[in-house]
């Protein structure tokens, strides 16, 4: 993988979500569920709600980035409690 450039936390990254990723697979064979309505309204599945968790903690870390000027593991931590927030209520 040299040639990709890959740093160690960028394969930790991306072993992370491949672990998410087989752990809702495996979620959704052995426990189906059925669709929920949360806070906004529309119907959402595990798998949904990890992709908005996903997709909005892109955006914190990305905001983090440009507008604090702390370290980014406080990134972390906002974007930790904002995955509960959609679990939960999404």
């Amino acid at each position: 993988m040299e040639w990709m450039a890959w740093t160690g936390p960028t394969a930790i990254f991306f072993g992370i979500i491949a672990c998410l990723l087989i752990t809702f697979t495996v979620l959704a064979i052995k426990y189906p569920e059925t669709p929920r309505i949360g806070v906004l309204r529309i119907e959402t599945t595990r798998g949904d709600r990890l992709f908005i968790t996903l997709l909005g903690s892109a955006f914190i870390n990305l905001a983090w980035l440009g507008l604090a000027d702390a370290s980014q593991w406080g990134a972390l931590v906002v974007c930790a409690l904002y995955a509960v927030a959609v679990f939960r209520w999404v």
